[in-house]
């Protein structure tokens, strides 16, 4: 098997080679509203200024959905911290520091559960740009005021954990990008705690960039489904056994797919860096997909994950395509614009 690591890969790419550049401070005007819904057309994410703390301004990747409140989560890669908003309020907000507060210096996928807690994925958090244990968390639990819970290293070594979901039980889910592997997080009598709870690296090939990442329940609840970005390949893990087989995905391009959003039968796919969304009707038990339609996304944007929120899917655009990132910040409900 291919044994390669993301984590130098990422970093890389929030890096910046150009001294002296600059981030635009000029606040840009309030998104329009739907006014059908009183839902924003876009959400304001606050970035960070351009110094030495930050050469690499601000860039994004994860968000959270937590449909009874009306909330959304937003991941801030460069420094770990969590953005909050709420539906119908163009303006989000800094909930949780980053840069070192709980140990998270970087953050990536995020979901929320029924009693809105949530969860966050901490990608190389644990391993730094070198790929070696710095001891340092891989994720971390809140509640829904913001009092952390728990702050957890899984087991294992070389882990960059990507995305989260929760399952049948209540727990929740993280995949690792590096290797071909899922981890369980839940409460116990003990507290909380992370396990390794599937491991299909016999079955799936880890291979450069980007594994395992976007992961959504399937809609008989009893299997996740899981993007593997790098070769454009969807997983199905059984809830009960954690048995992998390949998802039926017929001629369909899933190259660089990372979020996943399911709404019914029908798949949203984005793929980050192709600058597409792929559309497919998934079948109940996530054994096999159709391709409804790809489509373009904004050539000025990367978007990584989204989250469907009132009826309404949310699109984080990362950054990731600027070495230093400039303003305005956004989570967009519109792909295309």
């Amino acid at each position: 098997m291919k044994r390669t690591t993301i984590a130098s890969t990422l970093l890389a790419a929030t890096a910046v080679s150009t001294v002296g550049a600059a981030v635009g401070t000029a606040t840009p005007a309030l998104a329009d509203q739907d006014r059908d819904h009183g839902r924003a057309a876009s959400y304001l994410l606050t970035g960070d200024p351009v110094d030495a703390a930050n050469p690499a301004g601000s860039k994004f990747e994860g968000i959270g959905a937590d449909e009874r409140r009306g909330r959304f989560y937003v991941s801030e890669v460069t420094g770990g911290e969590i953005h909050r908003g709420k539906v119908g309020t163009a303006r989000t907000r800094e909930w949780l520091a980053g840069h070192g507060t709980d140990g998270r210096f970087t953050a990536r996928g995020i979901t929320v559960d029924d009693q809105g807690r949530v969860y966050v994925a901490g990608g190389p958090n644990g391993i730094g740009d070198g790929g070696v244990d710095n001891g340092r968390p891989d994720l971390w639990v809140y509640s829904k005021e913001g009092k952390r819970l728990a702050a957890l290293r899984t087991p294992g070594n070389d882990v960059f954990l990507n995305d989260v979901a929760i399952g049948p039980d209540g727990a929740a889910y993280f995949t690792d990008s590096n290797d071909a592997q899922i981890f369980r997080v839940a409460k116990g009598k003990q507290g909380w705690n992370v396990r390794l709870w599937a491991d299909a690296s016999d079955k799936i090939t880890r291979e450069t960039g980007f594994n395992l990442g976007g992961i959504v329940l399937t809609r008989d609840k009893k299997a996740f489904v899981v993007a593997q970005g790098n070769v454009g390949t969807l997983w199905r893990f059984a809830v009960k056994s954690g048995k992998v087989t390949q998802v039926k995905t017929g001629s369909a391009d899933l190259v660089n797919a990372d979020g996943l959003v399911l709404q019914g039968s029908r798949l949203t796919v984005v793929r980050n860096f192709s600058k597409q969304i792929a559309t497919l009707r998934l079948s109940a038990d996530g054994r096999q997909t159709k391709l409804i339609r790809q489509q373009a996304t904004s050539p000025d944007r990367v978007l990584t994950t989204a989250k469907e929120l009132r009826g309404q899917i949310l699109y984080v655009d990362s950054k990731f395509d600027e070495q230093v990132a400039s303003g305005p910040y956004e989570v967009v409900a519109d792909p295309t614009r």
